[in-house]
């Protein structure tokens, strides 16, 4: 399995990079952020990586951080979305915009994406919408450029700030600036009354 490249960026298109690492060229499809991100042909960059194998075909997939291609993965899993159109997804909304729509039911957002009509676009929101907090916005979309809380304590302190009426990303950016205070072992507790203060102030 090929998690991420290290090298110089070779050659760009429109949905597709060569990254020459020592003298090998790896082709990765990427969204449009991803491009932008991976900086100017010749220089070294940096791409996360998820590789999809089927019948006939070896395909190698292109993100510029961590949190986009985990929200590859999870957009992959809805029927009706294949590696194209999560990319189309990636490309018209950022990690954060994306995990917020998904946390909003916002199909509308989702299907702003070149390929996404309202239907798939409505499955993906009713689909992801639970699963939506625990994963990253990212840096790309960022939310004051907090990284996102790990862990399931996290996940419930985020879920329980969601219930008492904060917004998505609110909740989220409020556990994650909790959790930096308390550490990555802080109990679900903890981090509620922490992010309550971060989210009210």
């Amino acid at each position: 399995m090929i998690a991420k490249l290290s090298g110089r960026l070779d050659e760009t298109g429109e949905d597709w990079a060569i990254v020459d690492v020592q003298g090998v060229g790896y082709l990765v499809h990427c969204s449009t952020k991803t491009l932008a991100a991976l900086g100017e042909v010749g220089e070294g960059c940096t791409i996360y990586t998820d590789l999809q194998v089927s019948e006939n075909d070896m395909r190698l997939l292109g993100f510029a951080e961590s949190a986009e291609r985990d929200w590859f993965r999870l957009l992959t899993t809805v029927q009706g979305v294949g590696s194209k159109v999560a990319l189309a997804i990636l490309s018209a909304l950022s990690t954060g915009e994306v995990r917020d729509a998904c946390a909003g039911g916002d199909a509308a957002a989702v299907a702003r994406a070149n390929g996404v009509g309202p239907k798939l676009a409505s499955r993906i929101v009713n689909e992801l919408r639970d699963k939506a907090g625990a994963l990253p916005g990212g840096g790309m979309a960022g939310a004051a450029g907090v990284a996102a809380p790990k862990g399931a304590a996290s996940a419930d302190a985020v879920s329980a700030l969601e219930n008492l009426g904060f917004k998505p990303a609110v909740a989220a950016q409020a556990v994650a600036r909790a959790q930096a205070e308390l550490g990555d072992d802080a109990k679900e507790g903890d981090l509620i009354r922490v992010a309550l203060k971060k989210a009210a102030g």
